[in-house]
């Protein structure tokens, strides 16, 4: 297999997104390359890594639908050196200034290529371009010389202005289905069959976000953590809680993350609760602490959880005080899981 033991970069090593492949190699094959393309999709879920791939194969000296990764020009792309394929940076961490636009777009994409030839610019997180940043970027898309290609990897395409939207061709990232996530974890990752079946039910076909658990040392811990306060919780006092929270601050793993280990608990009690079966658990080996807990709490009770668990993310997601936030949930948890 191509690219073994160095970087894999090729079409055939994004995992699912079958509709964007077709798209671009289509686009590559016929020589239809659009002016501008607007990737969409979730935090994690690879639109950075479709994005290399993509500019590769438009820079690949050998022309073809998948980039060969052996070229001179495929070696740049692959270590980030490519003069013609440009990363637009920004210093401040939330916003992409007008002057990021100006200075690393506007004012280059008059200059012609100097090897490849196209010259690419990709805008990861294009959600954080100020309104002024994006008419800057506006006045590009709406006159590109004929070599650009501007992509912009975004988790909200709703952030972007309609007029930017009517010169992109829109793709959407969809999530990647759970065996490929699964089987990609066990044979890249050498991730037992267990640990990967957890870090695939979190992941959502987020491939991203299941890499990231897959190795992350804080991950059994904070699941440990998660576990034993859901046990427990309903014989601890609030001063007790709040310490349990404090605890799971200390990890690097992002509090979503946590949430979403005590969701699929509860998804795992309220499936047990209505078919007594192991086998589709995610925490089969916790089975009794299910068992009692599927025995104690009403369906009403879990789907309270459930959702009060949807709600504490989006209260964080919004910036609502943390501590508040998880005092809330917890008593919810207390009362009904």
């Amino acid at each position: 297999m191509k690219g073994m033991g160095g970087t894999m970069a090729g079409f055939q090593d994004i995992i699912g997104q079958e509709q964007i492949k077709e798209h671009l190699r289509n686009a590559l094959s016929s020589g239809k390359v659009s002016h501008a393309y607007i990737i969409n999709g979730e935090k994690s879920s690879g639109k950075e890594f479709v994005a290399k791939v993509f500019a590769m194969a438009l820079q690949c000296e050998k022309g073809e639908e998948e980039p060969c990764q052996e070229c001179h020009s495929c070696k740049q792309a692959l270590s980030k050196n490519h003069p013609d394929i440009i990363y637009v940076t920004h210093e401040k961490p939330n916003t992409i200034s007008v002057d990021d636009i100006r200075a690393q777009v506007n004012n280059d994409v008059a200059i012609k290529p100097y090897s490849g030839p196209h010259k690419v610019y990709i805008i990861n997180e294009a959600e954080k371009m100020t309104p002024q940043a994006q008419n800057a970027i506006l006045k590009t898309l709406e006159e590109p010389p004929a070599y650009a290609v501007i992509l912009l990897l975004t988790a909200n395409v709703d952030s972007l202005l309609p007029t930017i939207l009517s010169r992109c061709v829109v793709l959407n990232m969809k999530p990647a289905p759970d065996e490929l996530i699964k089987n990609y974890l066990m044979e890249q990752l050498q991730v037992p069959d267990y640990k990967a079946e957890v870090c695939v039910a979190f992941a959502r076909g987020n491939v991203g976000k299941a890499k990231a658990l897959a190795s992350s040392e804080d991950f059994e811990n904070v699941k440990a953590e998660a576990l034993s306060l859901l046990k427990y919780i309903r014989d601890m006092e609030l001063n007790e809680i709040i310490a349990a929270i404090k605890k799971i601050t200390e990890y690097k793993l992002e509090i979503n993350d946590y949430l979403d280990i005590c969701a699929i608990w509860y998804r795992d009690v309220l499936l047990f609760k209505a078919t007594n079966d192991v086998n589709h658990l995610i925490f089969r080996e916790e089975i009794q602490t299910i068992r009692k807990t599927a025995q104690r709490s009403s369906y009403e009770g879990i789907e309270t959880v459930i959702e009060a668990l949807e709600k504490a993310k989006r209260r964080l997601d919004a910036n609502v005080n943390f501590e508040l936030t998880m005092e809330l949930l917890m008593l919810t948890i207390q009362e009904n899981g």
